[in-house]
């Protein structure tokens, strides 16, 4: 899979995966060219390659799909979770093919480009995968030239340089510049996306690095959707007059964002009213409450993870992708954790004893992934009700 540092492309070779660690892994680039740093893991999912390149919380990571056929269905513009692609790059195993899906409009290799994100193909997933379980996900530099010319040594330079993603706030990249509105709900094949009537629960949103399927999802259950910025205040917050107050997904990490994130959580706890969290909304809902966060060695994201539901034991089948976690032995006495990871016992959901706030690890708006989890939206609203 890898070689040792050499300025040397083996013939044929237009892609290149650089390690800060020193490893270069060679392949034919697609999509732009250039290059970009960030942080490589890895993601399990076996569809959904489109709202997982555009969600906001990979921002600043390259993504090794495990799955072989990347782009084989294509792209089309409902399948997305945010205006703009996040991710930096892809490394997938096979050949981006010609699409094979009725509903593609371009090209994954042409989306890619059209949208500066940097793809190699031909490259040895699973051991690049392996390689990340053993040890942790690496500092790397992803590149693609079409003359097959690189600067090996620069780019292993670039790679070491990075900071990574630890003590990095990447939410104010992400997040929204203005307050808005959102009134689409979800899609269904033939009609696309819902304009339901709107909704009699109002829900202020803050967007730490929102997807799209998040808010249909919480128009779906009757809420009047209002989105502000990650760092808007509590006063700006309440005068919206919502019912309830949901925290966002988003990338980077918690303790950094936590910092002008968490207080307005905790004037928000004081009003004793509703509150929501997803991925990192639950990390900051975490901090918030006393807990602390940790980088995890691997990370999880794909659209198959197990989770337990601690209330009755039923396992729910769910979409992740976080990097770090709320450190369950840190959860004070009024924080009961609600579900853990079955890989690897890790919490994914607590709630308070003593008001109507909660929060997942996971994703139960899925895209992509499975909607065992759907009715934490509709616990939610009805919280509200």
């Amino acid at each position: 899979m890898a070689d040792p540092i050499s300025s040397r492309a083996p013939s044929g070779a237009t892609g290149v995966l650089v390690l800060a660690s020193g490893e270069v892994i060679w392949g034919k680039g697609f999509g732009a060219e250039g290059q970009a740093v960030g942080e490589v893991c890895f993601n399990t999912a076996m569809t959904g390659y489109q709202e997982v390149m555009t969600d906001p919380s990979y921002a600043g990571q390259i993504i090794n799909f495990t799955f072989p056929h990347i782009g084989n269905v294509g792209t089309n513009p409902e399948d997305v979770e945010a205006l703009n692609p996040h991710a930096l790059g892809a490394i997938v195993r096979q050949d981006v093919t010609d699409p094979s899906n009725f509903r593609s409009t371009q090209h994954f290799d042409a989306w890619m480009k059209s949208n500066g994100r940097i793809g190699v193909s031909g490259v040895d997933t699973r051991a690049l995968t392996r390689l990340i379980r053993v040890a942790g996900a690496p500092n790397a530099v992803i590149a693609h030239s079409a003359s097959g010319d690189f600067d090996v040594p620069a780019l292993l330079a670039r790679a070491k340089a990075w900071a990574g993603l630890e003590g990095m706030d990447l939410a104010k990249d992400v997040t929204t510049l203005q307050t808005y509105g959102w009134d689409e709900g979800l899609w269904k094949l033939g009609s696309g996306y819902a304009e339901p009537a709107k909704g009699s629960k109002k829900v202020v949103a803050i967007d730490y690095g929102i997807k799209h399927n998040i808010l249909r999802n919480l128009v779906d259950v009757g809420c009047d959707v209002t989105i502000v910025s990650a760092t808007a205040t509590f006063e700006e917050i309440m005068a919206n007059a919502p019912d309830g107050l949901f925290l966002s997904n988003g990338p980077g990490d918690p303790a950094a964002t936590g910092v002008y994130a968490v207080p307005v959580i905790k004037q928000w706890l004081e009003t004793k009213k509703p509150l929501f969290g997803i991925c990192l909304g639950h990390q900051m809902l975490g901090l918030a409450v006393g807990a602390k966060t940790e980088k995890m060695h691997q990370g999880h994201r794909g659209a198959n993870h197990p989770v337990k539901r601690l209330s009755d034991g039923a396992v729910e089948i769910t979409s992740m992708n976080h990097g770090f976690a709320v450190d369950a032995a840190t959860l004070p006495a009024n924080a009961k954790a609600t579900h853990i990871s079955l890989f690897d016992g890790s919490n994914c959901g607590f709630e308070l004893a003593d008001q109507p706030a909660f929060s997942v690890q996971y994703h139960p708006e899925a895209s992509p992934g499975p909607q065992d989890s759907h009715y934490l939206f509709e616990k939610f609203a009805g919280m509200m009700g």
